[in-house]
């Protein structure tokens, strides 16, 4: 998928900046309650897949929101693939979200009133992407994910696993340098949630960064080499896959896949080209 940091060296042999930077992030919503988030510093590879766990109020959706652009810090800085996004304004921030950001939720948000072919050209329409172009990777994508005998289908018509591989289909469009899941298997029966857990983990290895929010606590083992918890909008845990600690918000992370996507016979996953 290209992007400017989908190599972790440059040239001269220095570490890339990473995808992810957040530099001491609160957010308060007002009243008298605790922060949402609170003193948050974080950094993410390219390639790296990274886990968000935490109870239920702990502040994963919050960071996903600030990452994503669609909610601000009270205060810090997020930075995502060179952009600073906290001070984005709106226009500018849906521009950041088509050009570096694939988002899939846990319900979908696919328009039932458009085609599955449709709904996957639809971020590609607003990029402004050729015609031609947006509709050949359209295809690619949908043929990689199994779901192109269902191009003409409504997605009311698909079940609950077939409705999030088109949703991941859309959300990789516009070959974004992150991709953002939000309890992807949350809505799901337990084969349709294997079934995601199992394209999530491909896409992994074929060198898609990944964050992913979850309280399924096998699908965060499953898809990611990395898994931070949040208790009271605060890291109280960053660990690698192989046990050893990250070093903390803020330290050297490690892992993850350094040289951008796996190639596949055929140039790409499944020819898709990323």
């Amino acid at each position: 998928m290209a992007s400017t940091t989908t190599a972790s060296t440059a040239m001269n042999g220095a570490v890339a900046a990473p995808v992810i930077d957040i530099r001491e992030v609160s957010r308060a919503y007002g009243g008298e309650g605790p922060p949402a988030l609170s003193g948050v510093t974080l950094s993410v590879r390219a390639g790296e897949a990274v886990s968000v766990i935490g109870p239920s109020g702990s502040g994963k959706s919050t960071l996903l929101n600030l990452i994503a652009g669609l909610d601000r810090p009270s205060s810090g800085s997020v930075t995502v693939d060179g952009v600073r996004v906290d001070e984005l304004n709106e226009a500018g921030s849906a521009r950041y979200r088509r050009a570096k950001v694939g988002m899939v939720f846990q319900f979908f948000n696919l328009l039932d009133d458009l085609t599955v072919g449709d709904n996957v050209l639809l971020p590609a329409q607003l990029a402004g992407m050729p015609g031609g172009e947006a509709r050949r990777r359209a295809a690619s994508l949908l043929e990689y994910l199994r779901v192109d005998r269902h191009t003409d289908a409504y997605p009311g018509r698909l079940s609950g696993g077939e409705r999030q591989r088109v949703a991941v289909a859309r959300a990789l469009m516009n070959r974004p340098a992150l991709l953002l899941a939000d309890e992807p298997t949350g809505a799901l029966d337990t084969a349709s949630g294997d079934d995601v857990r199992r394209l999530l983990t491909d896409l992994h290895a074929d060198g898609q960064t990944i964050v992913l929010v979850t309280h399924d606590l096998d699908l965060a083992r499953s898809c990611a080499q990395r898994t931070i918890e949040l208790v009271d909008g605060r890291i109280i845990r960053d660990v690698t896959t192989d046990g050893a600690g990250a070093g903390g918000a803020g330290g050297d992370w490690g892992g993850g896949p350094r040289g951008g996507p796996g190639r596949r016979p055929g140039g790409g996953a499944a020819g898709v080209g990323w």
